[in-house]
């Protein structure tokens, strides 16, 4: 399906996640930080970026992997993502929803 995020209309899951993401961009990410209630910041920004580093090495992702990561602790994530952080997150980077999200 197609949505218009940030002006630009784009392919979609059913849930929201970019099909391709070489169509991402900075406005497109703070759009859809904003339909979830968030301002991002910029440690949001490092976060958003360790993601993009791990799917673009075809790392599968998870919470666990994410707290052990050194980039930021389980806690913290939570607070920054606070509705379903890893599945927020990886929506905002532009990246498939991981696996382990259910």
């Amino acid at each position: 399906m197609e949505l218009n995020i940030a002006g630009k209309l784009l392919e979609v899951t059913n849930e929201g996640y970019l099909i391709d993401f070489n169509q991402w961009d900075e406005s497109i990410a703070e759009a859809i930080a904003k339909e979830n209630n968030i301002t991002l910041s910029p440690r949001h920004w490092e976060v958003i970026s360790y993601l993009q580093n791990e799917y673009k090495n075809n790392v599968q992702l998870s919470i666990r992997k994410i707290g052990n990561s050194k980039v930021v602790d389980i806690k913290e994530f939570y607070q920054l993502f606070p509705q379903g952080p890893l599945k927020t997150a990886t929506k905002i980077a532009g990246i498939p929803k991981p696996v382990s999200c259910l």
